[in-house]
């Protein structure tokens, strides 16, 4: 099963392709920016989603590494 969110971080990451490239055709740089924004989000959602679905499928394997990143933080006292 797919995550929602990688399927909606893909399409928004091929809209923002399309729209780098018009703005590139078009000279538009607010186009082009908006592209690479619409790029950077979908490929942010896309990741979010590989992770739910890893944690869907590893729970134990995801719990212990959650749990050995907070034991890490824990003792840097970064937080």
């Amino acid at each position: 099963m797919v995550d929602e969110n990688r399927v909606t971080g893909a399409a928004r990451e091929t809209v923002g392709r399309v729209q780098e490239a018009v703005g590139g055709l078009t000279g538009s740089n607010e186009y082009r920016a908006r592209g690479y924004a619409n790029q950077a989000q979908g490929q942010a959602e896309n990741a979010l989603g590989q992770i739910c679905q890893n944690v869907r499928e590893q729970p134990l394997t995801s719990l212990a590494i959650a749990a050995g990143i907070g034991y890490i933080l824990g003792r840097l006292r970064i937080l």
